[in-house]
């Protein structure tokens, strides 16, 4: 059985690198500190790319790799990834969409309420000990209730902005 060489562009967490040598000859770009050298001894046997948006794939990159078959980006966006290069060649291109939005509205509902109720501030207040020097703190805006808002494709799961009173 053949051995497909995998290149994967940037660092990413190890059970990922495992998995992926585990399956394939992994090649890891940031192992090699010649990357001239890397690519004519390798390019021809390159069919796959993972990357991400730190990495850009152009038609350069692409000029570099010619038999890849494949790239995989770990990013809601491809933008960074030249696709009209690679719908020209047949290229098939994957991406991560959707894999943080629920992540990313529960980041967005924490830092409004942080920011409604003073979260920081009320934090600074009592850690500096203004608290027992008799400072005072001011009141601050109370949440009302909740309702969906949506933010386009991106983070149209963003639910529950904020009303206040």
């Amino acid at each position: 059985m053949e051995t497909i060489d995998v290149l994967l562009t940037t660092p990413t967490n190890d059970y990922l690198q495992q998995q992926l040598k585990s399956k394939f000859n992994l090649l890891r770009l940031w192992d090699f500190p010649h990357k001239d050298e890397f690519f004519k001894e390798h390019s021809g046997s390159i069919r796959a790319v993972v990357t991400n948006p730190m990495f850009g794939t152009d038609r350069e990159f692409f000029d570099s790799v010619p038999n890849v078959e494949i790239v995989s980006t770990f990013s809601v966006g491809v933008n960074h990834v030249d696709l009209g290069w690679c719908k020209e060649r047949g290229i098939r291109v994957s991406n991560t969409p959707d894999v943080l939005t629920d992540d990313v509205a529960d980041t967005a509902i924490g830092l409004i309420l942080t920011t409604l109720r003073g979260i920081c501030e009320s934090d600074r207040f009592v850690r500096g000990g203004l608290w027992k020097k008799g400072g005072e703190f001011k009141v601050t805006t109370k949440v009302r209730f909740l309702y969906r808002l949506e933010f386009g494709n991106q983070l149209s799961v963003l639910s529950d902005m904020i009303l206040i009173r």
